[in-house]
């Protein structure tokens, strides 16, 4: 089936839930958060949301790091 994924078109199988997907995607799902249809899905409903087709997903990576500057430091 054809999902819309972070914009754009995606096949992915039938019958998966968000957790399914995120495995399917291997995607660690302690790291990301998941839109689906416009509305951010709490982990805790993964396993019971269903994906069908034409679902707009948008996933967002979540990424350690940075600096802090100390004047004279740089990064």
């Amino acid at each position: 089936m054809t999902i819309e994924l972070n914009g754009e078109s995606r096949q992915v199988p039938e019958g998966l839930t968000l957790a399914a997907l995120m495995d399917w995607l291997k995607l660690p799902a302690d790291r990301v958060a998941v839109e689906h249809n416009l509305e951010i899905v709490p982990r805790a409903r993964w396993q019971e949301t269903p994906v069908r087709a034409g679902d707009r997903l948008e996933v967002v990576h979540f990424v350690g790091g940075g600096c802090i500057l100390d004047v004279g430091a740089g990064c």
